[in-house]
C-alpha cells in the first residue's frame, strides 16, 4: 500500500427509514440514485451534484489534498421511507463485498450512510456496512463514514469504524463540511497524526425530530458544548458528533447519541462525552414541544391583519418518510376560504399528469390522491386552474438544497380559489423557494405559506420567514410528533418523553 497515494474504497447505503412508511425496494433507489465504479466519481464532481453533499465534499477535497487512487464500488440513496428489503439489502451488501474484494489491499474505506436504516428482517443494516469494510479491508485500513444527525448509532457502528462524523446542523446546511472534515481528518490519520480512540453514550432520550434544531433549544446547546470544550483538550480532540437520532425508526438502537473522537487519549474522549451527555439528560423536559392546532392555524390564515407566517405541515413530511399526500392541512385552508396561500409539495403523478395535458390556463377537476395509498392519504377534490408547469428539474437555490441538482419530475401549480398548491411527481419534502419559483410564484406576496417539510424548510425560506414566523401544525400522518399516537414496538424502553420516570446514570468506565 502507498503511503503518497492511498487507495479509498468508497461505499454507502444511504436511507432514512420511519418503521410506519412503505418497504423500500429497488425502484425506490433507482428513483434517487444508485451509482457504480466510475459513475461514483464523474456524479460528485459535477457543478451541481444530484448526489448527497458530504459524498461529493469528501471526493472533491481527497482531490484537492493530494495523490489518492479512489476505489469507487457502490453509493446507493433512497428519499426517505420505510425499512429497506431484506433481500434488496443482502444484494447491496454482496455487490459491496465483491468490490472490496475485488479491489485489492486497501488503506481506507469511506462510507456515506445515512445511520437511520432498518431493514425489514433486521435493525442494524448500517452496522454491517461498516462491519463489512472493517473485515475485508482488515484492521489496519481505516473507516471513516459519515452520517445523518438524525443516525441512530449502535455499538458496532462505533466498534467497526475509526471515525464517525455527523452533520451538524438541522436544517442540514453543512454537508459540504462535513465531507471535508472526513477527508482532512482521514489524511491526518494516513499521516500518522491521528490514531483515533472514542467514547459513546446512548442517552435513553427519544425526541421527535421536530424537537432537535441545531440553532437553540437544548439539542442545540449540546452541539454548542461539544464545540466550545474541544478547544479545551490541547488539540486532541478530532471529532464530536451528537446524534439526536430518528424515533420514526422504531429500532433497538434509538436514542441521543453522543460520539467523541480523540486523536490519541481516550480519557480526553470520555471526560467530553460524559459532560454533554449529563447536559442533554439534565435538559430532557425541554426536549419536548406544543404544536400549533390545526383549528388555530385555520383562523390565522384567515386573518389579514397578521404579518405572514410560514406552516410546516408536520404530520406528514417526506424528508422523514411521510407521503407527501396528506390533504389535512389543504383542504382546511381551502374550505376556509383563506386568500394568498401558497401551500407545497403534494407527491401526486396523475394529477401532475393531467394538469400537464391541459396546460397552462385550463381548468380541471383536481382530484388530489385518485391512486391507492394509506389510510391517512384522503382524497380532497375541487375545481382548479393551472397556473404553472414545469419539467421539475432545477438547482436548490437557498439552505438545505443549495447547490444542489433536484429532480421533481413533471410538477404543476394549481390556483384553487385562494389557495395554490404544487404538485410534483417526486416524494420530496418542500425545503427550497425554489419549488415554488419554478412557476413565477412569489413568495414576498403570499399571506400564508404550508410546506411539507418538518425543519429544513426553516433555511430555504428564511429570508421571507424568521424563527417567530414559523407554526408547526398538528396534523396526521406518519411522522406526527405526538409520539403517543403511533405504536412503537423495538424502541429501548423505558425512554424518555414516552416514559416519563425514565433513569440513566453516566457510564462509570
Amino acid at each position: 500500500m502507498s503511503s503518497t497515494a492511498p487507495r479509498v474504497a468508497i461505499i454507502g447505503v444511504w436511507l432514512e427509514s420511519n418503521r410506519f412508511a412503505p418497504v423500500a425496494k429497488a425502484s425506490d433507489f433507482e428513483d434517487f440514485y444508485v451509482l457504480e465504479g466510475e459513475e461514483i466519481l464523474s456524479a460528485a464532481r459535477m457543478e451541481n451534484p444530484f448526489m448527497l453533499g458530504e459524498a461529493s465534499a469528501f471526493i472533491r477535497t481527497m482531490d484537492a489534498t493530494g495523490p489518492w487512487q479512489p476505489v469507487p464500488i457502490l453509493l446507493a440513496a433512497c428519499h426517505p421511507l420505510g425499512a429497506i428489503d431484506g433481500r434488496l439489502m443482502d444484494d447491496y451488501l454482496a455487490r459491496i463485498r465483491e468490490g472490496l474484494k475485488a479491489a485489492g489491499p486497501l488503506d481506507a474505506v469511506y462510507v456515506s450512510n445515512h445511520g437511520a436504516m432498518i431493514a425489514t428482517d433486521r435493525d442494524d443494516p448500517d452496522g454491517e456496512v461498516i462491519a463489512l469494510a472493517r473485515e475485508i479491508a482488515g484492521p489496519k485500513a481505516r473507516v471513516v463514514v459519515t452520517l445523518d444527525l438524525h443516525g441512530n448509532i449502535s455499538e458496532r457502528m462505533v466498534e467497526q469504524s475509526d471515525l464517525i462524523v455527523g452533520y451538524r446542523t438541522n436544517p442540514h446546511v453543512d454537508y459540504i463540511e462535513r465531507g471535508e472534515e472526513a477527508a482532512l481528518a482521514l489524511r491526518l490519520m494516513l499521516a500518522g497524526l491521528a490514531d483515533p480512540k472514542t467514547a459513546f453514550i446512548r442517552l435513553p432520550l427519544t425526541p421527535a425530530s421536530v424537537n432537535l434544531l441545531t440553532a437553540s433549544g437544548p439539542y442545540g446547546e449540546m452541539i454548542d458544548l461539544g464545540t466550545r470544550r474541544r478547544a479545551e483538550f490541547a488539540g486532541d480532540i478530532l471529532n464530536v458528533s451528537i446524534f439526536g437520532g430518528f424515533v420514526f425508526s422504531d429500532s433497538t438502537k434509538n436514542g441521543v447519541a453522543i460520539i467523541v473522537t480523540a486523536r490519541r487519549d481516550v480519557a480526553h474522549a470520555r471526560s467530553l462525552a460524559k459532560e454533554i451527555a449529563g447536559l442533554g439528560w439534565s435538559n430532557r423536559a425541554r426536549f419536548r414541544k406544543t404544536l400549533t392546532p390545526l383549528s388555530a392555524a385555520v383562523a390565522m390564515a384567515q386573518d389579514r391583519n397578521r404579518a405572514p407566517v410560514i406552516f410546516s405541515d408536520s404530520g406528514d413530511n417526506p424528508g422523514g418518510g411521510g407521503t407527501g399526500r396528506t390533504t389535512e392541512l389543504l383542504s382546511a385552508l381551502v374550505w376556509s376560504g383563506a386568500e394568498d396561500v401558497l401551500i407545497g409539495s403534494f407527491f401526486d403523478p396523475p394529477l401532475a399528469k393531467m394538469a400537464h395535458a391541459a396546460g397552462v390556463g385550463g381548468r380541471i377537476r383536481a382530484t388530489f390522491n385518485s391512486h391507492s395509498g394509506l389510510p391517512c392519504d384522503a382524497p380532497f377534490e375541487a375545481d382548479a386552474e393551472v397556473v404553472g408547469l414545469h419539467h421539475g428539474t432545477f438547482v436548490g437555490r437557498l439552505g438545505h438544497a443549495q447547490g444542489r441538482t433536484l429532480r421533481l419530475g413533471p410538477s404543476a401549480a394549481l390556483r384553487i380559489g385562494g389557495v395554490t398548491a404544487v404538485v410534483i411527481s417526486d416524494r420530496s419534502q418542500t425545503s427550497d423557494p425554489m419549488f415554488f419559483e419554478i412557476f413565477g410564484l412569489d413568495i414576498g406576496k403570499a399571506h400564508t405559506v404550508a410546506v411539507k417539510s418538518r425543519g429544513h424548510f426553516r433555511s430555504g425560506f428564511l429570508p421571507w420567514f424568521p424563527p417567530e414566523l414559523v407554526f408547526e401544525v398538528d396534523t396526521q400522518g406518519l411522522t406526527s410528533p405526538v409520539l403517543e399516537r403511533l405504536q412503537f414496538s423495538h424502541l429501548p424502553r423505558p425512554s424518555y418523553p414516552i416514559d416519563e420516570t425514565t433513569e440513566w446514570t453516566p457510564p462509570a468506565w
